[in-house]
């Protein structure tokens, strides 16, 4: 099939690199005429583990291409996916649909033959049908139909979720429309994976009723963490124990500094804004937006006690973008963390394998090459994000660099016992302080 993604973000790049492999032919268009060209010369402006080698042996291919201009690509494509950012707005919080009903104007300007329009982006509820009103107002002749088709991308794992995922959502009113995306993800019919097939207003919301869940779980383990802490649980144990229960289970209930990224905060925020709007508030939602903004400044108190203050102290803080294996720095909590450290009168070293170049648009931090360079000389380690080369690190080099050997581990990657007899200071969430012997 000949496939259009307007859009090269996370989710237009990830999707249309993997439609390609899957044997589409896919132009990707993007206004950002830099992005286009480092694209079109092989470099990838995002880090996604395994995007770089997809996306050249697509194009190598000669099934995956990239443009400026839907004029140009758009009337001959069987289906057009947009794929472009739908950032909260600023002042009330709503999605900004702006990208995407540009989209639509410009698509509406460059259909050809019947094409099946697909929002890739998440939108709130009804946006697809007001995509297919933008466009019937402006060509009232044409043969189309839109569809909703919300992704469930992992930033860090994207790769596999596309060619492997727990199932792929669609909305549409047409049998044409559905035999259409049907033929676009054909071959995950050989992986049988599920195709759930709903209205466009219930897959609108899937997207964000999801979000809200797994927010809601990493919220709710970060309140069970600190009520560990208060009457001397482990709250590994405690995700263990309820985790095993199939009815629960155990993804999602890692305690840690909170969540952040691109699509949780803004999409809890989005589905918050939706709900009052139909007069259906979503309260257990609002709660778990509003503790998740409080945990971040708490754990910024709890480095600060660990620390015994933190004035004119060096901070050398492991890892900085909002999860591992990504270089993405939206909604991190180490943008609320570390600027709570420096009004503390801290000075913060930091080390994050790929987030360094975002970070330095964002906070004002010395960033150093590596581990190692961070620690010398601090008065104590932070890990804030659990990449694996953080998992086991030379302890005894730790130590012997450290000013104080104290490690403040915001993400439970070691183990108290084994912070004692190396002699540390130990600092977890959710479990009791550990003091080295003596």
């Amino acid at each position: 099939m000949r496939i259009a993604m307007i859009g090269t973000g996370y989710v237009g790049l990830v999707s249309a690199a993997c439609l390609a492999e899957f044997g589409h032919e896919v132009a990707c268009v993007d206004k950002d005429g830099a992005k286009i060209a480092e694209l079109n010369s092989g470099r990838i402006p995002i880090f996604e583990p395994g995007l770089d080698e997809v996306v050249a042996a697509s194009v190598k291919s000669g099934r995956l291409s990239f443009a400026e201009s839907i004029a140009g690509v758009v009337p001959d494509a069987d289906a057009v996916f947009i794929a472009v950012g739908t950032p909260s707005r600023r002042g009330d919080g709503h999605a900004d649909l702006s990208f995407v009903f540009s989209a639509a104007e410009e698509i509406a300007a460059s259909l050809g033959g019947y094409t099946v329009i697909i929002t890739k982006s998440t939108v709130p509820v009804g946006t697809s049908r007001k995509v297919e009103e933008i466009i019937r107002q402006l060509r009232p002749t044409a043969e189309f139909d839109v569809a909703s088709n919300p992704e469930f991308l992992r930033e860090g794992s994207a790769i596999e979720d596309f060619r492997r995922p727990d199932r792929v959502v669609v909305g549409c009113d047409t049998e044409r429309a559905r035999n259409v995306v049907k033929e676009v993800y054909r071959p995950l019919y050989l992986n049988e994976t599920p195709i759930l097939f709903t209205s466009r207003e219930s897959a609108e919301l899937i997207k964000y009723a999801a979000n809200a869940f797994l927010a809601t779980k990493i919220t709710f383990i970060n309140e069970m963490a600190d009520l560990c802490e208060k009457l001397g649980g482990d709250v590994q144990d405690v995700a263990r124990g309820i985790g095993l229960d199939g009815r629960i289970g155990a993804k999602f209930l890692h305690a840690g500094p909170g969540y952040g990224g691109s699509c949780f905060p803004k999409d809890t925020l989005a589905l918050l804004k939706t709900s009052v709007q139909a007069g259906a508030p979503a309260r257990i939602v609002e709660t778990v937006v509003a503790v998740n903004e409080a945990r971040k400044e708490y754990m910024a108190r709890k480095i600060i006690e660990a620390f015994g203050g933190v004035k004119n102290k060096t901070v050398a803080v492991l890892g900085l973008t909002f999860k591992p294996n990504t270089d993405d720095m939206r909604e991190a909590p180490s943008l609320v963390i570390l600027p709570l450290l420096q009004a503390g009168g801290a000075h913060v070293r930091a080390y994050d394998p790929e987030g360094g170049r975002e970070a330095a648009k964002l906070l004002d931090v010395e960033l150093c090459q590596d581990t190692y360079q961070a620690i010398d000389g601090a008065d104590g380690v932070v890990i804030l994000t659990e990449w694996n080369e953080f998992r086991a690190l030379d302890l005894a080099r730790v130590k012997s660099l450290l000013a104080r050997p104290l490690m403040v581990d915001l993400r439970n990657i070691y183990r108290p016992k084994q912070m004692v007899e190396a002699g540390f200071t130990y600092v977890s969430i959710g479990r009791p302080a550990s003091l080295p012997a003596g």
